[in-house]
């Protein structure tokens, strides 16, 4: 399906020289008296290099058609991260490559949308938050409030959030899977 240059998002697969990427950032410029351009950096999902392009307003792109699937996390063998079709009850597995960052958020159970492109697949959509538990952290404050003090919390995924004070080793928080933010206690 061909789109306007002006209409690519960060997420969007495109199809661009024969190979998959990802946009990452886009900007729409028009500077001064010339001609209006967007500013594209992308991720090639073959040699998962970042590239900049610059597309002229009127330039057509080609969006990828994904087939999407909700798939249910079950464990991880530390090479391969284990999901299973919630439909079909099938199972497969990906390489930490191409899950990168969300093997952060990756706790047994979690649903999670899977897509593929030509029945491979290029990549994972993570829900907008996630609830983990507190592997590691310095003891709670008692009496502690809200305020703009944190503290470093391990998760048991590994990723490392910053928490209000008040927050124990074992209690289980919300974290945003966009910008891995504590945002309240689950």
């Amino acid at each position: 399906m061909q789109i306007p240059a002006t209409q690519l998002r960060p997420g969007m697969v495109v199809k661009f020289n024969n190979d998959l990427f990802s946009v990452f950032k886009m900007e729409h410029r028009t500077p001064g008296n010339l001609r209006g351009f967007v500013q594209v950096k992308m991720r090639n999902f073959k040699s998962g290099t970042m590239i900049e392009h610059r597309f002229s307003s009127e330039d057509k792109v080609e969006k990828a058609s994904l087939d999407e699937q909700e798939m249910e996390y079950l464990y991880d063998d530390g090479e391969y991260y284990y999901f299973m079709n919630t439909e079909t009850f099938e199972q497969m597995h990906l390489v930490k490559d191409l899950l990168g960052d969300a093997t952060d958020y990756l706790t047994p159970n979690l649903k999670v949308a899977v897509e593929f492109y030509e029945g491979k697949p290029i990549s994972v959509e993570l829900p907008a938050t996630v609830d983990l538990t507190v592997a590691e952290t310095e003891p709670g404050i008692k009496g502690a409030s809200v305020s703009n003090v944190t503290k470093a919390a391990k998760m048991e995924t590994g990723l490392v959030v910053q928490v209000p004070p008040f927050i124990n080793e074992g209690e289980k928080i919300r974290v945003s899977t966009s910008d891995a933010s504590y945002q309240a206690r689950a």
